[in-house]
């Protein structure tokens, strides 16, 4: 199952149902352009033979930048390299543009008061300021963004798009009552906190056309009292299939509580452990409501998993992050069969404050290193990946702003 096609709603044919999940690569430069670390990265991705890729979150706005490091489109630009990027696939691969706006989610290294729908600090390391509400005319840009980037991404040659609707970033803020205390037609009820994500998916496909991709990452739950919950997103789910989206991934966190995180714990349920997906679950949930094509990531480390689930008709595509580095060497085998189960690597310092960083410090090292060609390496200490992480972020974020 794992080797066979998957035919989206909208026409289009994925070659298999092994997916890259987004990852942030942080490589571009100060110019937010693709480059050529960017295209090392991706060529060894795709000679994985995964049937989709999807990219590391791009942004529509300098000043609302998840990384320092992330690619920006703002205007056309960046197109060369954007169509060198899109070009690199091979026949019947799929590479879709994930787009995102990062709201209360930017540094201060980039931003010291973005824009949110709500003045709802974020409290994370003190490395995140106080967010200004956002005006009517800032929603509409924030639209019109995401229209604008999806439409470079077609006419760069890109297969499909991802809105990023999952992860504590823009969409997320809108969607979660947590984040979203707004008593404008944007806040309040499911229906309001839901009208900007509807927005969006509505005018891009009005400016893609129904026969080009449109994906969404949405959260689960964000896992905290009051936040977004499965009770929200099942009637998202609903609301998206009106929409006919293509390719709904199930997700789940935000920078508060990562969901990587929270399923890799000692103390999570044995049940969960055994399924290895964190959102199996939830996706069996979805099935019953919704017949929107269903892309889980997290977890997923054994072939024969894969086939189970696929089998069952729980999920039709099955997403692979962090594998795609740690393994990526092995990626084309486990595809095949030949490689029963892939590494979950789990990395600890022991200091609460620091765990999340300190992991995510160690995958950017990793592909920093994938991008200059250089193998993996495994022994770097928990808290320099901290350090890593936080100088990359300063380094990178004075460049933008100072040039």
């Amino acid at each position: 199952m794992l080797n066979t096609s998957f035919v989206l709603p909208c026409g289009a044919t994925l070659k298999n149902r092994l997916a890259k999940a987004a990852m942030t690569e942080r490589l571009s430069n100060k110019d937010g352009k693709a480059n050529q670390a960017i295209f090392n990265l991706y060529e060894q991705w795709i000679n994985t033979n995964a049937g989709l890729l999807i990219t590391g979150n791009v942004m529509i706005d300098s000043m609302h930048m998840e990384s320092a490091g992330n690619v920006v489109i703002i205007d056309e630009s960046g197109l060369p390299e954007l169509k060198q990027w899109a070009s690199m696939t091979q026949p019947g691969q799929h590479l879709w543009m994930q787009i995102s706006h990062s709201g209360r989610q930017t540094s201060r290294f980039i931003n010291f008061h973005p824009k949110a729908p709500s003045a709802v600090q974020l409290k994370r390391l003190g490395l995140f300021g106080r967010p200004k509400t956002m005006s009517e005319e800032d929603i509409e840009k924030v639209i019109s963004g995401f229209v604008k980037a999806a439409s470079l991404a077609k006419k760069a040659g890109f297969d499909g798009i991802q809105i990023h609707a999952a992860h504590g970033y823009l969409l997320n803020q809108f969607l979660s009552p947590r984040t979203n205390l707004r008593t404008d037609q944007w806040g309040g009820s499911l229906e309001n906190r839901s009208r900007l994500l509807r927005r969006i998916v509505q005018e891009c496909r009005s400016a893609l056309g129904n026969e080009f991709p449109i994906g969404v990452k949405l959260n689960s739950a964000d896992f905290q009292r009051g936040g977004f919950d499965e009770k929200d997103s099942l009637q998202i789910v609903k609301m998206l299939e009106e929409e006919k989206v293509d390719l709904l991934e199930i997700s789940g966190g935000t920078y508060e509580k990562l969901a990587f995180f929270i399923m890799n714990e000692e103390n999570q349920k044995e049940s969960t452990k055994r399924r290895e997906a964190y959102f199996l679950d939830f996706a069996q949930k979805v099935r019953q409501i919704s017949s929107l094509p269903l892309m889980i990531t997290g977890g997923v480390r054994t072939y024969d998993f894969c086939e189970s689930v696929l089998k069952a008709n729980d999920v039709d595509i099955i997403g692979m992050a962090r594998p795609f580095i740690t393994n990526c060497n092995h990626i084309s085998a486990f595809l095949e069969g030949k490689k029963e189960s892939l590494d979950n690597l789990v990395i600890r310092t022991g200091i609460k404050q620091i765990e999340d960083s300190a992991e995510g410090g160690f995958y950017a090292r990793q592909l920093f290193r994938m991008a200059k060609q250089k193998s993996i390496k495994l022994d770097y200490h928990p808290i320099s990946n901290t350090l890593f992480l936080i100088k990359t972020e300063f380094v990178k974020g004075m460049a933008k702003r100072f040039g």
